[in-house]
């Protein structure tokens, strides 16, 4: 599937919050947090919330994949009591805030839903609809989006105001930025009480407005690009050119290794994305990731991508 048709053009010059008029929701303290989709960002993220003391329910079409989150969920908190920076004991109570369901409807008490499906901008429109509907009109709606427009989301719903971006970044437990997106009708309220629960939950919030890959991937996605075609422009390996990186920028890991850490699949997305956006060259996804893409060879998740795991 192309994502690029689905990426709406976004504001990419001065900051747009003085000049959209701004609905007031009803300041709201939250305490109960939805998180719909569970694949490895919502399971991420619905872990981040039971682990730092709120009741959670976390949506899935279906009960195999839900058990499968809360597998997950279950054993990087064993990890976490391996290593002891937990007890088995702040382990069970973490699992006991945590509900599961395949139903929307049981998320209509939460103060805060964040939404962690699939990244296409029609089916994440569609639910936001339903989530109107179920939800209480204070309720914040959040996208986990890492490269739609949250307006274009938010234009879905009859009370926009409501609607914020908070990009989590994977894995969600472990790092500790949440970009916390206003969208063009976004409320200071809505803004500001989930950049208060994210700090509350142990993040480092930032505030930045709706444009083509907000702060982190509108830097760094044409920055792996370059790092990408360098592989083969310079002659290099894979574990040179991590070496190169580490050793002679200080960068903390390789962009090779990095890369396949992310996935390639969701790297090319956000890079189709941005490009679609911003029409810059950079931003298109290198060949030799469209080939890696084809070829299955998405990094750890599928044991190999510029490495073998």
């Amino acid at each position: 599937m192309s994502r690029v048709g689905l990426m709406p053009a976004r504001r990419a010059g001065p900051a747009f919050s003085s000049l959209v008029p701004r609905t007031r929701i009803a300041a709201v303290e939250i305490r109960r947090v939805g998180v719909v989709g569970l694949g490895t960002m919502g399971a991420g993220i619905a872990q981040v919330s039971v682990q730092s003391g709120h009741d959670t329910v976390g949506r899935e079409i279906s009960e195999e994949l839900y058990e499968r989150a809360r597998a997950t969920i279950d054993r990087y908190l064993t990890r976490a009591v391996e290593k002891e920076r937990m007890s088995d004991a702040e382990k069970d109570a973490a699992l006991e805030r945590l509900t599961l369901t395949t139903s929307l409807d049981d998320l209509a008490d939460c103060d805060l839903v964040v939404e962690a499906i699939v990244e296409d901008l029609q089916p994440k429109r569609e639910l936001f609809v339903e989530l109107e509907r179920i939800c209480r009109p204070d309720a914040i709606l959040a996208t986990n989006t890492s490269a739609l427009s949250v307006s274009a989301i938010a234009e879905a719903v009859e009370r926009p105001e409501r609607v914020i971006g908070m990009h989590f970044f994977n894995p969600a437990p472990v790092l500790p930025l949440v970009e916390i997106v206003r969208a063009e009708r976004s409320s200071d309220e809505a803004v500001d009480a989930a950049y208060a629960w994210a700090e509350r939950a142990g993040k480092r919030p930032v505030r930045c407005n709706d444009t083509p890959g907000f702060i982190v991937n509108r830097i760094l996605i044409p920055l792996l690009n370059d790092c990408v075609r360098v592989l083969d422009e310079a002659g290099v390996s894979p574990e040179e050119l991590d070496k190169a990186m580490t050793s002679g920028a200080g960068w903390p890991m390789g962009p090779c290794a990095l890369v396949d850490l992310v996935g390639i699949d969701i790297h090319v997305h956000a890079s189709e994305a941005l490009h679609g956006a911003l029409g810059e060259e950079r931003m298109a996804p290198p060949e030799r990731l469209l080939a890696m893409q084809r070829e299955g060879k998405l990094g750890r998740k599928t044991g190999e991508g510029f490495f073998r795991y």
